[in-house]
């Protein structure tokens, strides 16, 4: 047969030339067993018979292995899941062509044939000539057969129920909050309102009047920036600079509050119910296990009773199970491999867990008869498979319906607020606030250092004057400058405003007149230095109607002495 031509240089080919258009009249080759098609690579010698592959049959965990068998003629129609698509990737990966059969290793009616350490020593016995399934790859099995590599998750983990630990009563306003940060965030309000009344109480109307109106003005003022809805001005530079920082601090923190308050009146507080194996044996509680399983000579080496362990054979059983509770025959918490773990727990969303300990196991693996050729290769194969894209893809085709619950442990409790999430914040605003009181003292005792230096007086009876001086109004400030129409002129006669409709409040002049009155000592009689009254001071009528027209000139009073 004609396949081809010849040359030195170029081997064997199907052209002479690049630029040939002559069609030769070539076939194409018959490659032994009389195929047109190339072949993979050399096969394997099974004595001219296919690879008998073991395949477990089981009523539950279908996604792993499933076998379908036809009611009427009792064959296997069909062998799908996980591991059978997970070995096919792998057989399709070696560089030769491996030709196979699925054999279930099962009954007629579709039940199990014996365990999987039974299915281990049929390959052993020569009856198959490879097991593949969600087989866990174990010392005592690695007597009988060779193992390659694992293709999944390895261990075997406690699952157990979660549920909502938050009681949530009427204080759960409370707790968004630590005590510390209660406590430290009610002493700043305080402090706050105390600076700020200190910085405007002799410039600002709305921080003056009687003791009890001034406190209840500095905490209102203070306490009602939680919500920005305080009324009084602020005035001086000082208490703007004071009150801008401490507004940022309040914002942060009741933003903070409102979303801390929001997840714990929302979002479930998930916790499991049970963390510790010595306390599920110490209770005796139920626990489960899947039947045929290697778990359950984990379960005995661990100490548990075997009246107390539970079989099921499915992840709807173990649900069920775990709906009746242990004291109604249920279980408490069900021991199993990772990878059927991670399917209970991904088709019951928010309802089990996976908790430690994890006891390490080896994975699931393929299993040939010892010394068997194909475990080299097979192995190298599946490296191939895990670390490409191929797995992603076996993985999302089986398991990506039951991956879309969130995992447990990222909904499991957010914690209350504490102190040191926020001290920074509380650190910046109390040195603002120190900081601006300072630059008022210092300023405040410059202005008025003759009163402490005057050596005439007491040290106590200069703090006393020094005193009523902090808590009286002062006139110099621009607020009291030009009020209400009237000028006021220090240590002189005032002149009417000329528009008289619009006078000042009577406080102002009082406290004027008491700018120059002298300050009482111990036994009330007037200073001699202080005791001269001014010349004169104007009075006002306070009107009802600002339209009412009133006398253009002023009324002179003297201040009797």
């Amino acid at each position: 047969r004609g396949i081809g031509f010849w040359t030195p240089e170029k081997g064997l080919t199907q052209k002479l030339s690049s630029n040939s258009t002559t069609k030769s009249k070539l076939k194409p080759i018959i490659w032994p067993g009389d195929s047109t098609s190339d072949p993979k690579g050399w096969e394997v010698p099974t004595n001219e018979k296919k690879l008998r592959i073991g395949v477990p049959v089981k009523k539950g965990f279908s996604y792993f292995v499933n076998v379908t068998i036809d009611p009427k003629t009792q064959e296997p129609t069909s062998v799908t899941g996980f591991c059978i698509d997970v070995f096919k990737a792998v057989i399709q990966e070696l560089p030769y062509a491996v030709a196979y059969d699925f054999v279930p290793y099962g009954q007629p009616d579709g039940t199990s044939s014996g365990s999987y350490n039974d299915l281990i020593y049929q390959v052993f016995l020569g009856e198959f000539d490879a097991a593949v399934g969600d087989i866990t790859i174990l010392l005592n099995r690695s007597n009988y057969v060779d193992f390659t590599l694992p293709y999944t998750e390895s261990g075997v983990s406690m699952i157990v129920p979660i549920k909502d630990s938050k009681k949530r009563n009427a204080w759960v306003f409370l707790q968004p909050l630590t005590w510390d940060l209660w406590v430290t965030s009610g002493c700043f309000f305080i402090f706050i309102g105390f600076v700020v009344w200190a910085l405007e109480h002799r410039v600002n109307e709305d921080f003056r009047g009687p003791a009890r109106h001034q406190v209840g003005t500095s905490f209102w003022f203070s306490f009602s920036t939680m919500v920005f809805s305080q009324r009084e001005r602020v005035i001086s530079n000082l208490a703007r600079f004071v009150v801008i920082v401490w507004y940022f601090v309040v914002l942060v923190l009741t933003q903070s509050y409102t979303a801390s308050l929001t997840s714990l009146l929302t979002v479930q507080q998930l916790q499991p119910t049970i963390t510790d194996v010595k306390m599920l044996i110490k209770r005796g509680d139920n626990v489960g296990y899947q039947k045929g399983s290697f778990v359950l000579g984990i379960l005995k080496q661990l100490g548990f009773d075997e009246r107390k362990l539970v079989v099921y054979n499915s992840p709807e059983e173990c649900h069920e199970l775990f709906q009746k509770g242990s004291a109604n025959g249920g279980i408490a918490a069900a021991f199993e491999e990772i990878p059927y773990g991670k399917l209970l727990v991904g088709q019951h969303c928010y309802k089990y867990t996976m908790v430690e300990p994890t006891f390490k196991t080896a994975g699931f693996g393929f299993a040939f008869p010892l010394h068997s050729p194909l475990v080299h290769d097979v192995s190298k194969a599946i490296l191939s498979v895990t670390e490409g894209d191929k797995m992603k893809e076996i993985e999302d085709a089986w398991f990506k319906k039951h991956s879309s619950c969130p995992d447990a442990s990222t909904v499991v409790s957010s914690r209350s607020l504490g102190l040191n999430s926020f001290w920074g914040l509380f650190l910046i605003a109390g040195i603002a606030a120190i900081l601006a009181l300072i630059i008022f003292l210092a300023v405040f005792v410059g202005q008025h250092r003759n009163v402490l230096r005057n050596s005439e007086s007491s040290l106590l009876s200069r703090i006393r004057i020094f005193l009523r001086i902090f808590v009286s109004k002062d006139l110099s400030a621009h607020t009291f400058k030009d009020k209400g129409g009237i000028q006021v002129h220090s240590m002189g006669a005032t002149e009417a405003s000329p528009d008289s409709r619009y006078p000042a409040s009577p406080s102002s002049y009082s406290q004027h007149a008491d700018s120059h009155f002298g300050f009482y000592g111990e036994q009330g009689t007037p200073r001699t230095e202080y005791a001269q009254a001014p010349p004169e001071i104007v009075s006002a009528v306070e009107l009802t109607n600002p339209d009412q027209e009133i006398a253009r000139s002023p009324q002179v009073v003297r201040e009797n002495n």
